[in-house]
C-alpha cells in the first residue's frame, strides 16, 4: 500500500458538488492500494500514519502524532499512486489492485483507523472526488508498506 499524508488544518470532500465529509485539524491520507497487498499492508501504513510525530509540540518541534493532538483523519481511496509512469507518456496502472480487493482494503483500513482515532471521514469509492484543503506546513509524507527495511 502506499500513501501521501499531509498535515491539515481542515480538509473535506465533494462529490457531485455535495460535501460529503469535513475533518478539522489532523491528516488528509490518500491509500493506493497494490496488487498483492493485504491486512499487514493496512495494518503497517495504518499505525505508521497515526504515530507518525508530524505535529508541532509547545516549542514548534515536530514532535506529536495524530493520536497526540487528538486530530482527525480523512482517508481518500487513490489507486493513481501506484501509477507506473517510467515508459511513454501515459500512466499505467497494472500495479494497481483490481477494485473489489482495493474496497475490501480500503475498509478495513477506515474500519480500524476508526478504534484508534476520534475522528476519521472518508471519501467516496471510485468516485470523482474534488479535494479541498488547507495544508500545515507544509508537510508531506510518503509512505509504502513495501519499503519497510
Amino acid at each position: 500500500m502506499r500513501s501521501v499524508v499531509q498535515r491539515v488544518d481542515q480538509a473535506g470532500t465533494k462529490v457531485d458538488g455535495r460535501l460529503i465529509s469535513i475533518i478539522g485539524r489532523g491528516i488528509l491520507v490518500f491509500l493506493g492500494v497494490e496488487r498483492g497487498d493485504g491486512v499487514k499492508d493496512a495494518d503497517y501504513l495504518l499505525e505508521k500514519i497515526i504515530n507518525l510525530r508530524i505535529f508541532e509540540d509547545e516549542v514548534g518541534k515536530m514532535n506529536l502524532s495524530l493520536l497526540d493532538i487528538s486530530g482527525e483523519m480523512l482517508v481518500i481511496s487513490q489507486f493513481t499512486l501506484l501509477a507506473d509512469c517510467r515508459e511513454g507518456r501515459r500512466p499505467s496502472f497494472i500495479q494497481a489492485e483490481e477494485p473489489e480487493q482495493a474496497r475490501k482494503l480500503y475498509e478495513y483500513f477506515i474500519n480500524r483507523g476508526r478504534e484508534k482515532v476520534k475522528g476519521v471521514a472518508v471519501g467516496e469509492f471510485q468516485a470523482m472526488m474534488k479535494i479541498e484543503m488547507v495544508n500545515d506546513g507544509p508537510v508531506t509524507v510518503l509512505l509504502d508498506s513495501r519499503k519497510v527495511f
